[in-house]
């Protein structure tokens, strides 16, 4: 295994980037990439200073899923899927930059992202019924709660593959932008703009809004975060920012 083939991290300030580095084989995650991913979520979750985590790729494709038939005696959809509910739990908000194919698995990695924007050389496909594989519940939640029964199906029953307009009016895509210059430049911008958005605020919201795609709220949770926005100082200062129409400065407590 190169070590440069492994998923990698670099933080710039409250925005952290996670790049998937196998361009040669389509961004293929194997085992040693999903136990890296978790390693990096881990280190995430311990940096309330980061705000934003942006997904992104090398080469011509975002992900073409993880090499199933690489690890046998091992459940690995069980693992992946594993993988793609602590990403859909982090307390950061998540943005995945995609260009290019996204395969099986890899769709649920996308989505588990809080938003996620493209360009026209983007195509979406799960094989499952092709190979004979169930696909995991914890992807067909976020297919469903996402996308909708009818993409759901068409994907999974139907196996069909989406090009970058059916993802866009799918919601898969929040926009589709015209190269891959502007859509770096894009996901670079929606990132300052949420890193600048009061944290507090938006680890609660994210949380309940995840929870209200799977049923109902948790009321308790979230009269709890509630509670502790309303106590907060980001409140203070938003409210004082917003008084003097300026830019608030949010600490996160």
């Amino acid at each position: 295994m190169n070590p440069a083939d492994i998923p990698g991290l670099r933080i710039d300030g409250a925005i952290a980037t996670v790049a998937l580095r196998r361009p040669q084989l389509a961004n293929r995650l194997e085992l040693a990439d999903l136990a890296a991913l978790r390693r990096l979520m881990a280190q995430l979750t311990a940096l309330p200073q980061v705000r934003v985590v942006v997904l992104e790729s090398a080469g011509p494709h975002f992900c073409s899923g993880f090499q199933i038939d690489a690890v046998p005696g091992v459940d690995a959809p069980a693992l992946f899927e594993e993988l793609c509910d602590a990403w859909e739990a982090l307390p950061q908000i998540t943005l995945a930059a995609i260009h290019g194919g996204v395969w099986g698995g890899a769709t649920d990695l996308a989505l588990a992202c809080d938003f996620r924007l493209g360009t026209p050389a983007c195509q979406m496909a799960i094989p499952a019924a092709r190979l004979g594989l169930h696909y995991h519940g914890g992807g067909m939640r976020r297919l469903v709660s996402r996308l909708g029964l009818g993409p759901a199906k068409r994907l999974l029953l139907a196996a069909q593959t989406l090009p970058a307009n059916a993802m866009l009016e799918a919601h898969f895509l929040d926009e589709l932008l015209p190269t891959e210059t502007a859509l770096r430049q894009r996901v670079a911008d929606w990132a300052k703009e949420i890193a600048a958005l009061a944290p507090l605020a938006l680890s609660g919201m994210k949380r309940h809004l995840n929870a209200l795609g799977c049923g109902p709220l948790n009321t308790q949770d979230l009269k709890a975060d509630q509670a502790r926005c309303a106590e907060s100082q980001d409140l203070q200062e938003g409210v004082r920012a917003w008084t003097a129409r300026r830019a608030p400065s949010f600490e996160g407590h």
